[in-house]
């Protein structure tokens, strides 16, 4: 398998994408840390008065559903540049360019682990405490990579063609995240539209998050089938266009 074959590009290729995230910032990797709780105050400052009385531990809530929701914007948006922005690597050598999206996926995937490590000690501090149920958080982790791995193929793969697709991209990141359980409450989303709603699979994730790091709890089975499932097809399809455009990545770069 080409994963096993160039495992030692994989790392090196993960490690330069993560010393180019950070190297030429002042704070390195502090911002990461930094711009969710920052966009956390700014967000409970604004909406704590509204959603507060309906759902306790507001700033922890806030703050896992920021954290959760970076991992896919940062990571896809990353990755969608990912075969241009290296692009020497596929016009003068032969390597498998899935290895071009991953290797961006997993730096993302490594800045939301430590993202997500900071929040145990707030666990501690705010009062939430922490279960053993916390140890689900690395199967959920790897589930939602499976998610962005497979939507970040796609959008590499179209990004080739269509280089408007950042500019699209963004705009549904934007919309996605007043779409998803970030900023308030799911019992705030009326009834007949909450079906709807729940087909959202980030939703579920965020969901499985919550339960795991603050309410103590296992992720529902509806949660975790839908997570799983939509996982599982993000990264068929994802594979499949990834592997009927590729054939003329040189040609277009």
């Amino acid at each position: 398998m080409w994963i096993v074959e160039y495992r030692e590009l994989i790392k090196i290729l993960t490690i330069s994408d993560l010393k180019v995230k950070y190297q030429s910032s002042v704070l390195g990797f502090a911002w990461s840390l930094l711009n969710p709780l920052l966009m956390m105050l700014v967000l409970y400052l604004v909406f704590s008065n509204i959603f507060k009385a309906t759902q306790d531990s507001f700033a922890l809530y806030l703050l896992i559903g920021i954290v959760s929701w970076r991992f896919m914007a940062n990571g896809t948006t990353s990755a969608m540049t990912s075969i241009v922005g290296k692009s020497s690597l596929v016009t003068k050598i032969y390597i498998p360019r899935q290895i071009l999206v991953l290797s961006s996926v997993l730096s993302s995937f490594i800045s939301s682990i430590l993202e997500f490590l900071v929040l145990v000690p707030l666990l501690l501090i705010l009062g939430a405490g922490i279960s053993p149920y916390i140890l689900l958080f690395p199967v959920i982790h790897i589930i939602y990579f499976m998610m962005v791995y497979g939507i970040s193929l796609a959008l590499a793969a179209l990004y080739v063609y269509y280089r408007d697709l950042s500019q699209i991209w963004d705009l549904l990141m934007q919309m996605g995240f007043f779409l998803s359980p970030i900023v308030y409450p799911l019992s705030t989303v009326p009834d007949q539209y909450l079906g709807y709603y729940m087909l959202n699979p980030v939703t579920a994730l965020i969901q499985m998050y919550r339960s795991t790091l603050l309410y103590h709890s296992l992720p529902s089975a509806s949660e975790a089938i839908l997570a799983l499932s939509a996982s599982a097809a993000m990264m068929i399809l994802g594979s499949l266009l990834f592997k009927k455009l590729e054939r003329r990545f040189a040609e277009e770069i």
